[in-house]
């Protein structure tokens, strides 16, 4: 008897001389690959639909856990996504007054550093009224 036939359980189907040869077939010689957002989404979808997360996962070769967060990421954004308000042309306004404050701060600014240089550390002479 040889070596591997000694290992191998009574009954075990043989195994073919080139098996573990070429691609691997485990998740643990499998190189960790990378989705896309499409992909995922689409993983999460049917999550959503009700497919068993370990079936899913098994078939992407994914963890449950990772899988699982990607549901949960998914749900918070699509969550996120219907509380924000809708835009409208008041935002725009709104946005463009905000930068015309802005502009008019600055100058505010520029202007009270320009009067400090000028006076030169001494206020402006009082004028008197001319009735």
């Amino acid at each position: 008897m040889n070596e591997e036939q000694e290992r191998k359980p009574e009954g075990a189907p043989e195994r073919a001389h080139n098996a573990g040869a070429g691609a691997p077939s485990g998740a643990e010689a499998r190189a960790p690959q990378r989705f896309s957002a499409q992909r995922k989404l689409t993983a999460v979808t049917r999550l959503l639909r009700g497919e068993p997360l370990e079936v899913v996962a098994r078939e992407l070769n994914v963890t449950v856990a990772r899988l699982s967060e990607w549901r949960d990421r998914a749900l918070a954004g699509a969550a996120a996504a219907i509380k924000e308000r809708e835009r409208d042309e008041r935002d725009e306004e709104i946005a463009r007054l905000k930068a015309k404050v802005g502009e008019i701060t600055m100058a505010n600014e520029l202007l009270e550093e320009k009067i400090v240089a000028l006076e030169g550390k001494r206020p402006l002479a009082w004028r008197r009224s001319r009735r």
